[in-house]
Order: C-alpha cells, then sequence, then structure tokens
C-alpha cells in the first residue's frame, strides 16, 4: 500500500548558504536612523489622508438623522420646524434641494445651546456639570502595551466633546500616537507639559532660594531651561484641534527627556513634590477652570510622566483585554500603583509627623478596569472569571471588537470621526454600539463623581 507524501513543516531543510543570500547585511545605528525616517515619511502619508488641502485634520459634517439619534434628542420632524421658525440658527448644507442636511460639529454645539434655552427643561439637551467645581481629570494607564489605551482614551474625549463638554486631552506618551489622533503639531518638548513641571521645579527652587536668603546662604542659580519654563503658562502649549470642542497637549520624542531630568530634580531638591507638577501647575493657570473634563493619556510605563498623570486624575480608567496574561499583567500594575504611592505617603507621612503636620493620602473618586477588544465567542469564560476576582473594580461593561473599528483605524479617524455613508448603516450603528456604551460605563463615574462633590460643597457651605 503507497504511503502519501506527508508535507514538512516550513521549518525543516532549510539550507543555510540560501538564508544567508537572502540575509541584508548587519544593522547599524545609522540603520535605525534610516528605518525610522522611512516610518515617518509612511506616517506622514498615512496620517495626510485625513487631512484637508490647508494640511489639516478636519472633522466630518454630521446630518440630521445622526443629530436627533445620538446628539440632540428630538424628533427629526420637530428638529426641522425649529430651524424653519428660527432662520438665524445654522440650516446645514445639503447636495439637493430636497437632500439630508448636514451641519458641523460647531453648529450642532450652536443648536444644542438653543434647545437648551428654549426647548423643555426635562429633555437633556446639555450635560450635567456642577457651577463652581473644578474639571475632573482622567488618567488612562496600564504598562502593558497594546490593550487600547490611547484608542480608549481618544474616543472617550470624543465621546464627551459630542455630547457637549469642554475637553482637554493631554498627551503624556512621547510616541505622540493621541497627539496624531488629534492632528497635532509638535516641534519639540517646549510645546509638551515638559516646560509646565520644569516651571513647577523652578518655582520650588526660587522658594528654597528665599529661605536661603533669609538664612544669610547664597541663593542656587537657576539654569536657563528653568528660567525659560518660568516664562511658560499651559495656554502656551495648549493647541487647538479640528473638534471645536477638544483641545490639545502634545507630546513628542523629546518629552522622553523628562524621565531622565526629573529624578535629577528630585535629587537636587527632596522637599521637591514632583507628583503635585502637573496638578498645581493646570490649577494656577485656570485650566480646570476652561474646561469640563481633562482626559490624561499616559506612556506605557510606571514613570515619572506616567505618577505625574496618576496623581493627577480623579479617575483612573485601566484597559486590558480579557486574556490570562493581560490579567496577570494589569494585576502587577495595580501592585506597583500600590507600592509607589504607598511609598510616597509614607516618605512625606514621616516627615510631616515630625513637624506636626496634617499627613497626605492620595485618594482616587473612582478606578475601574475595562475590558477592550472583547470577543465574546471566545472570551467570555475568562471575562467571567476576571469579574467575580475584580467585582466592582471591572466595568461589567466590555468594548467589543467590530469591523467597524478596523476600517476606521485604517482611515486614520476615531470611530466618531467616520462618516456612517462609507458603511452599511446598520453596521455604523451597531459598531458605535460598543464605544457609546463605554462612554454610558465612563460618564456613570463622572456624573457620580461631581453629585458627590456637588453635595459635599453644599454641606460644607
Amino acid at each position: 500500500m503507497a504511503h502519501e507524501a506527508v508535507e514538512l513543516p516550513p521549518y525543516f531543510n532549510i539550507d543555510p548558504d540560501q538564508a544567508l543570500r537572502e540575509l541584508d547585511g548587519p544593522v547599524t545605528t545609522q540603520g535605525f536612523g534610516k528605518i525610522a525616517d522611512a516610518c515617518a515619511r509612511g506616517r506622514d502619508d498615512l496620517a495626510a489622508q485625513g487631512l484637508n488641502e490647508r494640511g489639516r485634520k478636519e472633522l466630518r459634517l454630521f446630518s440630521t438623522w445622526e443629530i436627533t439619534r445620538y446628539l440632540i434628542p428630538v424628533a427629526q420632524p420637530h428638529f426641522r420646524r425649529v430651524l424653519r421658525a428660527n432662520p438665524d440658527l445654522p440650516q446645514g448644507r445639503s447636495e439637493s434641494e430636497t437632500g439630508a442636511r448636514w451641519f458641523t460639529l460647531d453648529e450642532v454645539l450652536r443648536l444644542r445651546a438653543h434647545f437648551a434655552a428654549e426647548g423643555s427643561k426635562t429633555k437633556e439637551y446639555r450635560p450635567y456639570r456642577p457651577a463652581g467645581l473644578p474639571a475632573k481629570l482622567v488618567a488612562v494607564a496600564n504598562f502593558k502595551g497594546g490593550v487600547g489605551k490611547t484608542s480608549t482614551a481618544a474616543h472617550l474625549a470624543m465621546s464627551a466633546a459630542l455630547d457637549g463638554y469642554r475637553v482637554l486631552v493631554i498627551d503624556l506618551d512621547s510616541q505622540g500616537s493621541m497627539t496624531s489622533i488629534f492632528g497635532g503639531k509638535v516641534k519639540d518638548e517646549w510645546e509638551t507639559v515638559f516646560p509646565l513641571l520644569a516651571r513647577h521645579y523652578a518655582g520650588h527652587q526660587q522658594k528654597a532660594n528665599q529661605g536661603r536668603l533669609d538664612r544669610g546662604e547664597a541663593p542656587v542659580p537657576l539654569d536657563e531651561t528653568l528660567t525659560e519654563a518660568l516664562k511658560i503658562r499651559a495656554a502656551d502649549v495648549i493647541q487647538k484641534t479640528h473638534w471645536p470642542n477638544i483641545d490639545l497637549i502634545g507630546a513628542q520624542l523629546n518629552l522622553y527627556w523628562s524621565e531622565f531630568q526629573i529624578p535629577v530634580w528630585r535629587m537636587q531638591a527632596r522637599g521637591w513634590k514632583l507628583w503635585d507638577a502637573l496638578t498645581d501647575t493646570l490649577a494656577a493657570d485656570g485650566v480646570l477652570d476652561q474646561y469640563d473634563v481633562i482626559f490624561l493619556d499616559t506612556p506605557p510605563a510606571l514613570g515619572y510622566l506616567t505618577i505625574n498623570g496618576l496623581a493627577a486624575a480623579d479617575i483612573l480608567l485601566v484597559p486590558l483585554g480579557a486574556s490570562f496574561l493581560e490579567f496577570d499583567s494589569t494585576g502587577r500594575f495595580f501592585d506597583m500603583l500600590h507600592s509607589t504611592f504607598r511609598s510616597i505617603e509614607e516618605g512625606e507621612n514621616m516627615a510631616a509627623r515630625a513637624l506636626g503636620r496634617a499627613q497626605m493620602a492620595f485618594q482616587w473618586d473612582a478606578v475601574r478596569a475595562v475590558v477592550t477588544r472583547f470577543d465574546a465567542t471566545q472570551q467570555g469564560e475568562l471575562a467571567a472569571l476576571m469579574q467575580a476576582y475584580l467585582g466592582k473594580t471591572l466595568s461589567p461593561h466590555r468594548q467589543d471588537f467590530t469591523a467597524l473599528i478596523g476600517q476606521a483605524g485604517e482611515q486614520v479617524n476615531g470611530i466618531y470621526e467616520a462618516d456612517y455613508r462609507d458603511f452599511n448603516r446598520e453596521t455604523y450603528v451597531r459598531g458605535r454600539q460598543t464605544f457609546d456604551a463605554t462612554y454610558a460605563a465612563f460618564k456613570r463615574l463622572l456624573l457620580g463623581s461631581w453629585r458627590r462633590d456637588e453635595l459635599a460643597a453644599q454641606a460644607a457651605e
């Protein structure tokens, strides 16, 4: 009986001489530069697909159907009646006399304001925002890469903007992915958060120098970097984006220098509270009053920039996939958070006790892990197990992976930037449902924490 030939796996019978002929020469340091240049050219070409003729990203228009379904809770006939009765309101534009009307988001925000002022008080035309309270800061963090950290932060920022909030996005990751999503242009570290952190340190040194002068000692001169940083305010590094109500503090590769510079400053001034640097400068520059929600996209590592973002945050979101490795890695991330912030507290409180001062304790309004890129058919059992162990810390909402996510990513757009006419409408509706649900779960945290602050303020009065 003849035996059929069995095809061997591809890793057998590889000829070393043939492999050598296929191999390029050794790679030098200059080779890394060539690869980086090629990636930069490719990145620019890909990013240019979403740019207008002026080389800037431009947000798409929104149709009457989309506005009345997702943005302003009114029926389409009533929406059209209001426009006819108020010719001074934005009327949109149409490709034909009887075709659908399309509006910019800025026009949608103006229409929302009109409905809030003139429409039914029982409808939520504007989202809840207590007067007199500062913006909420939201850090999205995990030191495992590829968990959907930046895309989650970006889509939450877009969701909040579509909901009517004034949003600031701060990119703390020197890779600058969030900056690319929002079309930011950043030349060097002086257009990032770096000068704000440097200014905080310089301010500490100025106070220390005053103490030296009072004691009859010579002051320590500030170097050129610190002297320059004292002149910079948050407004100098905040840039507009193609979203009318999303602004950006961007990032680029030189921001990583902060990870080397901050520990040097800390060694020179042990009393400098580096973890307060971002919070204090944003508060001092009035940023917390100018915006409603501030999203902090952190690097995939627990460095000094991440510590600043986490210490500044009111709400911490930790994206992870429903896999053993990501669950394990996220557990180690929380363990590192525990040891890092406990170490800071113990160091500060040892000195506080010695001086008879009040002790410090870090506190967050809410901490939630969020399952991203979820496939219910393959990951349902593991996700349920993770839920059993983490309880309320793991959001019960799972962010499904849909075809819409992949297609939008190929077009260098967020889900909310994708034009539904590029998809089957039902595909679009299903595709954005998972992100709408993610935002709804986040918004419950946001509103609950604001309400708690509001009630506390009222009780204090």
